[in-house]
């Protein structure tokens, strides 16, 4: 499954033009040097695949746990749900509960500290910058995050959340180059895309945990098991 977090990263990262395109715009980079420059935005996307690692090992380590637990494939049924129902749900009932209220202030202070770093143009700025970044709320990122729980691993999981970045990371660098590349209804129609490529991934969660025998896609019962004794015939 973890083909899925790059391909959802690629796509996703149309989203990203909307949502962190601006923040991209602004970082303090030479104009100047194209060496450098590249360098620059390197140092920028290491800082936000840095964060997403982090968030990734942080969720895949509650996926083990479930996966200690022996439920690993419903929890993977589970999470293809959740996902579809993201997508599905209008966002205004999401809107009526404020989940964010409690890390509020959390937020308020990394949206602060981040408009700091901009006024510096060092390397290490630049990698505070992605960082940042890589932890400010965003729908896709919480998407990608249940799949990072279903990889059942820490180490899984920061994979999983890695390769969801590397997959933003050409759109994003694209963004920086040319700031006006893609108009507004190319990038509309784009984003209309989402959804659907994020519904196809849940499904594939769902079959996976349905253990249908398909390989690749629906592993059997049985091969989702570590055993003591080979299943022989």
């Amino acid at each position: 499954m973890l083909y899925t977090a790059f391909i959802f990263g690629l796509i996703s990262s149309f989203h990203c033009i909307g949502m962190c395109g601006p923040i991209a715009m602004m970082l303090p980079v030479d104009r100047n040097s194209p060496a450098k420059k590249a360098s620059q935005i390197l140092t920028y996307h290491l800082g936000r695949l840095t964060a997403y690692g982090t968030i990734g090992l942080i969720f895949g380590l509650v996926g083990k746990g479930f996966f200690m637990a022996g439920i690993q494939q419903n929890l993977s049924i589970f999470i293809g749900v959740a996902m579809i129902s993201v997508i599905l749900i209008p966002e205004k009932i999401f809107s009526k509960y404020n989940f964010s209220k409690p890390i509020f202030r959390l937020i308020s202070k990394v949206k602060s500290t981040l408009g700091s770093q901009f006024k510096n143009k060092s390397y290490k700025s630049l990698f505070t910058i992605g960082l940042l970044n890589g932890i400010l709320p965003c729908g896709m990122v919480y998407v990608a995050l249940f799949g990072a729980i279903a990889m059942q691993s820490e180490s899984l999981g920061v994979l999983y959340m890695v390769l969801f970045g590397l997959g933003t990371v050409p759109m994003m660098s694209s963004v920086i180059y040319i700031n006006s590349f893609l108009t507004i209804p190319i990038r509309n129609r784009i984003q209309k895309i989402i959804p659907y490529v994020a519904i196809l991934i849940g499904i594939l969660f769902i079959l996976r945990g349905l253990g249908l025998g398909i390989p690749y896609v629906s592993p059997s019962n049985m091969s989702l098991f570590v055993q003591e004794n080979p299943n022989c015939h």
